[in-house]
């Protein structure tokens, strides 16, 4: 493979996509959608490994930007019209793999997800904690919904881009969610 086709592959493409929840950062390599922050949120990328370009014409940046458009307007696009490509362990992309899985509108317990998580590996249990961790890792906001996932008994917690915005999506989904539950520290 000449040495240009190579460092194409690796080369990262960016483009702001400014939201009813806020500036997003959406990222491409390689044809397929690898990132989608929301600016300011936890985690969110501040260096690359690869070299990084601003190319808001990418195929991957435009299908997700057009999706996002349909998103915000409610119309219900689905994450397997789009290349998406998150990195991440073994245990963390079979978790992203279920929340795709969440249709809109509707919420899951993380402990639903560790449940499955568990039936699939052959496990008795799985912790729900682990599973939280690679939820709040997810690369790919939004598209991937990780704002779908609640806890026990259906209360409004955690979310990498912060509970109002979480708050935000679910209710654009139309998605019935109890109030958050404060943290220990502020008990």
């Amino acid at each position: 493979m000449p040495a240009g086709n190579a460092a194409e592959k690796s080369m990262i493409y960016l483009m702001n996509y400014d939201s009813p929840i806020g500036r997003l950062l959406l990222a491409e390599r390689a044809g397929a959608l690898m990132g989608l922050w929301i600016e300011g949120q936890k985690y969110f990328p501040n260096a690359w490994k690869e070299e990084a370009a601003v190319n808001p014409k990418g195929e991957a940046l435009q299908c997700a930007a057009e999706w996002l458009e349909r998103y915000f307007r409610g119309r219900k696009p689905s994450v397997s019209e789009l290349k998406i490509a998150p990195e991440g362990s073994e245990f963390r992309r079979a978790v992203w793999k279920l929340l795709c899985e969440i249709p809109y509108g509707k919420v899951v317990t993380y402990g639903e997800i560790a449940g499955k998580i568990a039936a699939a590996r052959g496990l008795k249990s799985m912790s729900a904690q682990a599973v939280g961790g690679a939820v709040g890792h997810n690369p790919i906001s939004v598209i991937i919904p990780c704002h779908r996932v609640v806890g026990t008994g259906g209360k409004l917690t955690g979310y990498a881009g912060g509970l109002d915005r979480k708050a935000k999506l679910l209710a654009l989904e139309g998605a019935f969610i109890l109030p958050s539950v404060p943290s220990r520290e502020t008990i």
